[in-house]
């Protein structure tokens, strides 16, 4: 199992990511992005779109700003659905 600071997940969020039941990139993959902001979201409020761009891009293997345009759309339509 690979540690998420392998595609670039920081410690901070790696420690969120961990009290929501993620730990791995496996587990990150599995339950994808806007899943593990859906429970990022309902355990620190805070967390904010850009949180779900970058957990989508990493799992990608891409730069935040390489997501597509129709790509950062859905994910937005998606969070405001929160």
């Amino acid at each position: 199992m690979s540690a998420l600071a392998t595609i670039g997940i920081g410690r901070t969020m790696e420690k969120k990511l961990g009290a929501v039941g993620i730990t791995t990139v496996e587990e990150l993959a599995e339950a994808g992005s806007r899943e593990a902001v859906r429970r990022l979201r309902a355990r620190y409020p805070s967390t904010c779109v850009v949180i779900l761009y970058h957990l989508e891009a990493a799992l990608q293997g891409v730069g935040i700003k390489e997501l597509d345009s129709a790509c950062k759309a859905e994910l937005r339509d998606y969070f405001r659905g929160l």
